[in-house]
């Protein structure tokens, strides 16, 4: 099912947000998205890196009779992590594709430095898009430094942190494990000498009785 990219422009608009997109992120997809252009509904959903489907002919080698048959991508689905929205993204790629973001360095990578007439598929540009957008709320946030002293807090107090959580972990095992038997340990020696005491008695009555 193909749709026309004017169509596909108000979805990317609404996806991001049309108060948070600058005018040039607009300006770029407008060149990218000409509204007379009609793309394939497959489009919608993945990141292809330029490979599509291609049409061509099956020739037989008896008679030399063709037939028409196409080549689809190798396409697979896959959860690729982002550094920048800290996050998995679900998406469907080219094996293509996915030796351009191992070669570009993660899928943040890929997407700043592929151009946006070179992303032609609506999930790319709307991912490309999120990830400049985010870059630029990056850019003015404040940035605070900290004094080696500082710093060495930190690390002391998250130390510190592990250690109680793995006490409290050990501790939560215990007692787990005086549930699950029955008592602590001195009630588990009590009664184990109250038994060797009885055995000890009925031991020396049956020596009497056979003396």
């Amino acid at each position: 099912m193909a749709f026309r990219g004017k169509e596909m422009m108000k979805k990317l608009v609404k996806k991001v947000g049309a108060e948070t997109l600058t005018p040039e992120l607009k300006e770029k997809l407008k060149v990218c998205v000409p509204d007379s252009k009609v793309v394939m509904g497959r489009a919608k959903r993945g990141l292809y890196a330029g490979r599509h489907i291609q049409y061509g002919n099956r020739v037989s080698e008896d008679g030399g009779n063709k037939s028409r048959r196409c080549w689809k991508p190798n396409v697979q689905e896959k959860r690729l992590f982002s550094y920048i929205f800290d996050r998995h993204i679900k998406v469907k790629v080219t094996m293509h594709a996915l030796r351009c973001i191992d070669k570009a360095g993660g899928i943040d990578e890929y997407l700043l430095k592929t151009p946006y007439q070179k992303m032609d598929t609506e999930m790319g540009l709307f991912w490309k898009t999120k990830v400049e957008q985010r870059y630029a709320e990056l850019g003015q946030m404040e940035v605070a430094f900290f004094t080696p002293e500082d710093e060495a807090k930190f690390e002391q107090g998250f130390k510190d942190l592990n250690i109680a959580k793995k006490d409290a972990r050990r501790e939560g095992r215990r007692e787990a494990r005086r549930k699950m038997y029955g008592g602590g340990k001195g009630e588990e020696e009590a009664s184990l000498g109250a038994g060797g005491s009885v055995s000890h008695q009925d031991d020396h009555g049956w020596l009497e009785a056979n003396a």
